[in-house]
């Protein structure tokens, strides 16, 4: 069996969303300098590399992160390679015609190649077209997983989709990195760590073949 991690690594280089509280790790205790152990302390928000979205994050009273069903996070996924249709086309939305084709899993993660370096937010980022989440939620997906920082565009004051997909009932995941999987159904995980009150959470995003 092959582990695929599909986490985006999280450094003191990752760039963060803009103005968000960027990710730092530091050593306070250190070996080097004479302590029995090394002991590390981290600073960052929770938007930062690989996460999962709560509902709470755009909606008020909604559940929290700690409060998300651990079952949407593991089991079946299909990776979609959407690579080709945004390498020259900035205008070009996700839409259900670059889905429909798809082989049917309960999870659905969008490989689009527009984020190649984590060390760079990009200046642009494509968003699923307005019709997809309602079409997501009939077809019985529970999760949409993006190798990009979020699922509204960047520029976004109102997160419609965000909405929509809660609406269909599609958690999301975003940040992914897919940069080295091919399209296909995999086993996935990507439980989200369980920060009380928290409107996201980091993850340990996989995949694997039996």
């Amino acid at each position: 069996m092959k582990i695929f991690d599909i986490s985006r690594p999280l450094s003191n280089d990752l760039a963060p969303w803009p103005g968000d509280t960027a990710f730092h790790f530091e050593l306070k205790w250190k070996m080097a300098e004479g302590a029995t152990v090394n002991v590390g302390a981290v600073e960052m928000g929770v938007h930062n590399g690989s996460h999962a979205d709560a509902p709470f994050h755009f909606q008020k009273g909604a559940k929290t992160i700690e409060q998300m069903s651990l079952e949407i996070y593991l089991g079946d996924a299909v990776v979609v390679d959407l690579t080709k249709e945004f390498e020259t086309d900035r205008m070009r939305q996700i839409t259900i015609a670059d889905l429909e084709s798809s082989a049917k899993a309960p999870r659905l993660l969008l490989k689009t190649g527009v984020w190649r370096d984590s060390k760079i937010f990009p200046e642009w980022i494509p968003v699923i077209a307005p019709d997809v989440a309602e079409w997501l939620g009939k077809r019985k997906v529970k999760l949409l997983g993006l190798d990009l920082p979020s699922v509204d565009s960047i520029e976004a004051k109102i997160l419609v989709n965000h909405h929509a997909l809660a609406a269909a009932g599609v958690a999301i995941v975003e940040s992914l990195d897919l940069s080295e999987i091919e399209a296909g159904i995999y086993n996935f995980s990507a439980l989200p760590l369980r920060i009380t009150g928290g409107d996201a959470a980091p993850v340990r995003a996989i995949l694997w073949r039996d």
